[in-house]
């Protein structure tokens, strides 16, 4: 099966995942409405009462995403790796996906504890880049240094992926070893892997202004209808304003503006990562695995990452 014949197979998770989100940002918005709303009407503090209902929408949605989105995302890359590995999938893409990730993480507690060593490790490494360019060049070093860790955070998100999918692909081994293999394959084959990050960042910035403008677009649009909820945040700007500091916001104009931008951006997020992301994914997780298959993964190649990481050593402590 090649790249796209995959993508098209395993968009099932990304429907599931698009709808799912698409409620999540419905909840919150209605909870942040209604506490504006409430807070307006009893005290003249909308703005309280927005921040109130925003935070009570984001940690309802947390708590529920936490037991339900990651088998969508942990289905679909399990589907691609199994494509990838056998060159084919079952008809039924999505149960198939979703009954392997409960066989391999009998908990959801188990996935994020392999998730969170990943990020772990990979995190750790990116800190580690940015302090070393700090104590080359001071201030300047370390903004250097500070760059190439945002750079890092983007591959780390998708190596993070690649990892679970090997996790995946050795169904055989305990998912914690698996893990650990998937770390140093990175610092193996990192050459081949890096053929992917133009197409990574070259796609993800067309995403941004392509997806992002057009919904900066509808969201401004739809912020016409309700010029009073702009005045009456923006006048609680005023009155906290010290100074200059929030003089910005203290223009109807530039809150429309921002609270669009805002929400333009929340839509790119889910846009992306639920469509575009999973699309350059296969490609890299191709790449990754393909490098791996007949690699034989030495102790001595766990030791060189024990150097590097003190999660990894950790946890290949633990394990040894």
């Amino acid at each position: 099966m090649d790249n796209k014949e995959i993508y098209k197979k395993t968009l099932t998770f990304s429907v599931r995942r698009l709808l799912w989100d698409a409620g999540s940002i419905i909840v919150i918005i209605i909870l942040s409405a209604a506490g504006f709303f409430l807070a307006e009407k009893l005290s003249s503090k909308g703005l309280i009462g927005l921040a109130l209902g925003l935070l009570i929408g984001v940690l309802v949605v947390a708590m529920l995403s936490h037991f339900i989105s990651y088998v969508f995302k942990a289905g679909q890359i399990a589907m691609m790796t199994k494509a990838i590995a056998d060159g084919k999938l079952p008809d039924d893409v999505y149960g198939e996906g979703k009954k392997i990730v409960k066989e391999r993480f009998l908990t959801v507690a188990a996935y994020y504890a392999v998730t969170g060593v990943i990020k772990g490790v990979f995190n750790e490494l990116g800190r580690a880049i940015t302090a070393l360019g700090q104590a080359i060049g001071g201030d300047n070093g370390g903004t250097v240094g500070s760059i190439i860790s945002s750079v890092i955070q983007t591959i780390v998100a998708y190596l993070c992926d690649c990892c679970l999918g090997w996790v995946f692909y050795k169904k055989d081994e305990k998912a914690t070893k698996a893990t650990m293999e998937g770390a140093v394959l990175f610092f193996k084959h990192g050459k081949t892997l890096a053929k992917n990050l133009g197409r990574v960042f070259g796609i993800g910035a067309l995403s941004l202004v392509g997806i992002g403008g057009v919904f900066f677009g509808i969201f401004y649009l739809i912020s016409l209808a309700f010029p009073g909820a702009w005045e009456a945040i923006a006048a609680e700007f005023v009155e906290m304003n010290d100074g200059e500091s929030l003089a910005f916001l203290s223009n109807p104009q530039n809150v429309q503006l921002v609270i669009s931008g805002v929400c333009a951006l929340a839509m790119w997020g889910i846009i992306h990562s639920t469509f575009v992301r999973p699309f350059v994914l296969v490609g890299v997780l191709r790449n990754y695995i393909e490098s791996g298959k007949k690699e034989k993964i030495s102790e001595g190649d766990f030791a060189e990452l024990d150097k590097k990481s003190k999660k990894f050593a950790k946890l290949h402590k633990a394990e040894a």
